[in-house]
């Protein structure tokens, strides 16, 4: 047997004989930032009870860093390290940071070698969970065309980088990289749907669905309908009552009747805009025996108008004879 091979054999040795009298219930310990781990581990009480036991940090059992030890005289913020004898031996790490990510040493004080049993630690950062979206401030106004946030936000991880993105039939694009998605009329064009995606260097996360329903859709005093699960559901049935049933701006002849400050001639004036639009008017709404008699009235009046005229001519005629008579008369009277 060549002497590397004997070699390699006393340390297979070695390690046996030093897993038989030092002994932990984990090799490798995975944890995220700010969390804390406790390592057990039993030991010869019988031969090493009274021996002092360490916690060291370092890729090599020769030249790692004691942190700890049960004698007090090395210290650690962060790591204590407790001998309960038979009960074994305890070793409690907290607020873990990825720094601490590296190979660690359980070790016993015994002359000539140490008794070792290495742990690897692996610290990472903590993932996202699924975010949440709610808005700002309330979604009714909407329905006047007045803008809205959503926010976007996980309860849980570290690091995390917000990205809000318009799903589409065939492929999905970019908004902004931001938290909060912004809404107002000269964005929402049309019918839209929205998500956010959360991640870090762990893991990602997709939010919900914001819908967005335009029902009126405008640069300015647009209406329109945002979605989010979890929120109360809403709709702008009143308000599409009220913009329907607006009167509709007045044409320059509708605005010259208005001016005029003669009841008689707004009357006059307004009967002839109706003539205008009788068959159109009678059929949407105003019943056809109300449009008969205005207009019965309108004809009984303008009547009554023609023969108050003719008889007034008449007398005008009338007495512009007896005038002429009587001038007549008088010439003759004098000669």
């Amino acid at each position: 047997m060549t002497l590397n091979n004997k070699m390699k054999t006393l340390c297979l040795f070695l390690l046996l004989h030093a897993s038989l009298q030092l002994q932990c219930d984990k090799k490798k310990i995975t944890a995220h930032i700010g969390e804390e781990f406790v390592l057990v581990c039993k030991y010869d009480s019988s031969r090493y009870l009274v021996s002092k036991k360490y916690w060291c940090r370092g890729s090599s059992r020769n030249s790692c860093q004691i942190l700890m030890d049960t004698d007090g005289i090395a210290k650690s913020a962060k790591s204590q390290i407790f001998d309960n004898n038979r009960n074994g031996l305890f070793v409690k790490v907290t607020n873990l940071q990825i720094e601490d990510s590296d190979v660690y040493w359980i070790g016993i004080d015994k002359i000539y070698s140490d008794i070792m049993v290495s742990v690897n630690l692996v610290v990472t950062k903590v993932p996202v969970s699924k975010p949440r979206l709610w808005p700002l401030s309330s979604l009714v106004p909407t329905c006047w065309g007045e803008p809205v946030t959503v926010r976007c936000g996980c309860t849980k991880g570290d690091d995390i980088y917000y990205t809000w993105y318009q799903q589409t039939p065939h492929r999905d694009f970019l908004v902004h990289r931001s938290s909060d998605l912004s809404l107002h009329c000269g964005a929402t064009k049309e019918d839209s749907k929205y998500y956010c995606f959360a991640n870090n260097s762990v893991s990602s996360e997709q939010s919900d669905i914001v819908s967005v329903h335009v029902l009126i859709p405008a640069n300015s005093s647009c209406i329109y309908v945002v979605n989010i699960q979890g929120q109360p559901a809403y709709d702008c049935a009143d308000r599409m009552r009220t913009t329907t049933a607006e009167t509709p701006p007045l044409t320059t002849c509708e605005g010259r009747t208005e001016t005029h400050s003669d009841p008689g001639d707004q009357f006059l004036t307004t009967n002839q805009t109706d003539h205008v639009g009788f068959f159109s008017r009678a059929w949407t709404g105003v019943p056809l025996w109300y449009t008969l008699l205005r207009w019965g009235l309108f004809a009984s009046l303008f009547i009554t108008l023609c023969i108050v005229l003719r008889c007034t001519k008449a007398r005008h005629k009338k007495y512009a004879k007896r005038r002429r008579r009587r001038r007549v008369n008088g010439k003759q009277s004098t000669r």
